[in-house]
């Protein structure tokens, strides 16, 4: 399924099985590059194989946790994904959960970042089970937050020393929440 991108040169469409070895590729740069902002290290993720990632293609199933991977590409080149995962217990049906969110370094702050939330939102609401997506995000990680706080993301909490990295440094998670309806705010 392709959707209309608001940015020239950029097609957001769900991620397909061809395009695994593209994601694996992207995912495995984007943590070398910036493993503070992830919570996988690059030493494990470089292990798995393209295929560990077919969860992350969403199923009709209604065991499977994914819903959906949003993928923007520029021409035949990945430059950005995001995952949302919903949860199958009955109590938590009503919230989803925003994961993986990268942009290739060389395409930040050209507005791909804000198109894949903006049309993963708009996804997200068209599920009337749907209620609320939920996100951590590293502290640190300034571009990250203020975009999601700029689509309407609020922080609810914060998890200290949520991450400890290879280097022995402790890197803090905001917990973020946006309500899917006014009504629910």
């Amino acid at each position: 399924m392709n959707f209309a991108a608001t940015l020239p040169g950029i097609r957001l469409h769900l991620m397909q099985e061809s395009d695994l070895a593209a994601y694996k590729q992207l995912r495995d740069t984007m943590i070398a590059a910036h493993e503070d902002s992830f919570t996988s290290d690059a030493a494990t993720e470089r292990q798995r194989s393209a295929d560990s990632y077919r969860s992350r293609l969403g199923s009709p199933d209604a065991s499977s946790p994914c819903l959906f991977t949003l993928c923007a590409w520029q021409g035949p080149r990945l430059v950005g994904a995001v995952s949302c995962e919903g949860e199958a217990r009955s109590k938590l049906r009503h919230t989803v959960h925003l994961i993986g969110m990268m942009v290739a370094d060389d395409c930040m702050g050209r507005g791909i970042g804000q198109a894949l939330l903006e049309t993963t939102l708009r996804l997200l609401r068209a599920n009337t089970e749907l209620e609320q997506v939920l996100l951590t995000v590293t502290s640190s990680n300034t571009g990250a937050v203020r975009l999601y706080r700029r689509l309407g993301f609020e922080r609810y909490g914060q998890l200290p020393q949520a991450l400890k990295c290879l280097d022995g440094r402790y890197l803090d998670k905001d917990l973020m929440r946006l309500p899917l309806r006014r009504d629910q705010a």
